[in-house]
């Protein structure tokens, strides 16, 4: 198969507080007023400029090698501030590496924020011809898929209206359609799909898989970790601008939890003397290491602190698997029920008699909020990692891995400590 990016010993550095982190306006402030001997015009009172010895290096990437064949969609994951952006601005050309060999065979349209490579003073048709164009096509090349950048954008109405009077929705549905529909050989998406409708996203999510269907090849950042486990086959795990993992995007996305998630079946945190808090959460597996089995009793202990007393508090337990979805939904409330909290601690059980899941990775994701659940006080996100495994159980033949579709049976205990 046809190699069309090789990436090689990759670097990219920046060096905190020096010349060439802002504008080139900026930074030309800064080189006259050092040439003249005069202090940065750009410090504030009572900041300190770092000589060159005390500046901080600060490498969003460092040292990667990887491969993309023709045809391929590839994931990039990771954190916020793993690199994943700064990859991609080095592979569309953005911005030079600092080391490292990169060769990329093709055209490359990139989508990496909002306005890249548009115009602001342009209307959107001008920007299409002038987008067509640096992508090297001509201009009845442009022409021809006209119609169909336009339909699929669905700004027909504006545009011939400058797209600085865009909406960032609008901004981002007509970045990616001329991106999509210009025929690139390489197509490079970031986070930028965000922005739009639900229903936009998953048009986009088509378009990027028809482009590979057709032999082209698509580098995709994203979040969203259904969009990368439908999307996509392989997939880079990226922290702290170095390769954690590259394989399998479903094994990807797992390291990717895992890592997101706090590693112990206990959660603690500090009682608040303002807010009210959850201090505490605990998961009882039926076996060590995490292990919960496929059927048998499931228990979760939640302590909640408050210092004040809280009316129709709700609170929630949603188990999330490998791709960050819902799949089990527990509460301690129902329409006719309302639970007021006195000031002091309150322990919450949750139970299910018989948790079904299938095997695979999960976390735990609780909510608490009040009057409605319309005002969120505490949200906690990817806790409590545990896997769930099958011991000599059957299951039907349509039963997909990793999905349930019902609601198991619960009970909820509620005990209350006086301050």
């Amino acid at each position: 198969m046809t190699t069309v990016i090789s990436v090689e010993n990759l670097s990219k550095t920046y060096r905190l507080g020096q010349i060439g982190t802002g504008t080139f306006t900026t930074d030309l402030k800064v080189w006259w007023a050092k040439r003249r001997g005069r202090p940065n015009p750009l410090l504030k009172i009572g900041q300190r400029e770092l000589d060159n010895d005390e500046a901080e290096e600060l490498w969003a990437l460092n040292n990667l090698s990887f491969t993309v064949n023709q045809g391929q969609v590839l994931g990039i994951i990771g954190r916020n501030g793993a690199g994943k952006s700064t990859l991609l601005k080095v592979l569309s050309r953005v911005t030079a590496p600092t080391s490292g060999k990169i060769k990329v065979k093709g055209r490359i349209a990139s989508l990496l924020e909002v306005g890249t490579g548009f115009h602001p003073e342009l209307t959107g048709r001008e920007n299409i011809y002038l987008n067509g164009a640096i992508l090297g096509m001509k201009h009845d090349e442009i022409t021809h898929k006209f119609d169909e950048i336009v339909n699929f954008s669905e700004v027909e109405k504006f545009i011939d209206t400058p797209v600085k009077r865009y909406s960032s929705g609008m901004y981002v549905r007509l970045a990616f359609a001329v991106a999509a529909h210009l025929d690139p050989e390489i197509l490079v998406v970031d986070e930028v799909l965000a922005v739009g409708d639900a229903e936009f996203q998953k048009k986009c999510l088509g378009k990027m898989g028809d482009v590979a269907n057709d032999g082209r090849t698509v580098l995709f950042v994203s979040h969203n970790m259904h969009a990368i486990a439908s999307l996509t086959s392989h997939s880079i795990l990226l922290s702290n601008g170095s390769i954690k993992f590259q394989g399998n995007s479903s094994e990807a996305i797992s390291k990717y939890l895992l890592e997101q998630a706090n590693p112990d079946l206990i959660f603690t945190n500090i009682p608040s003397k303002e807010d009210v808090r959850i201090t505490y959460v605990e998961l009882l597996t039926t076996l060590p290491n995490n292990t919960q089995v496929s059927g048998k009793l499931f228990e979760i202990k939640i302590i909640v602190d408050t210092p004040v007393k809280i009316e129709n508090v709700r609170l929630s337990i949603q188990v999330m698997n490998s791709t960050n979805e819902s799949l089990a939904y527990f509460w301690n409330f129902n329409n006719d029920i309302t639970m007021d909290l006195e000031p002091g601690e309150h322990f919450f059980t949750c139970k299910v008699p018989a948790f079904r899941l299938y095997k695979g990775n999960y976390t735990l994701t609780i909510h608490l909020s009040d009057g409605n659940g319309q005002r969120k006080l505490q949200l906690l996100e990817n806790i409590c990692p545990f896997t769930v495994e099958l011991f000599g159980k059957q299951h039907p033949g349509n039963w997909h891995s990793g999905i349930c579709v019902y609601l198991e049976d619960f009970q909820w205990e509620h005990n209350y400590l006086t301050p």
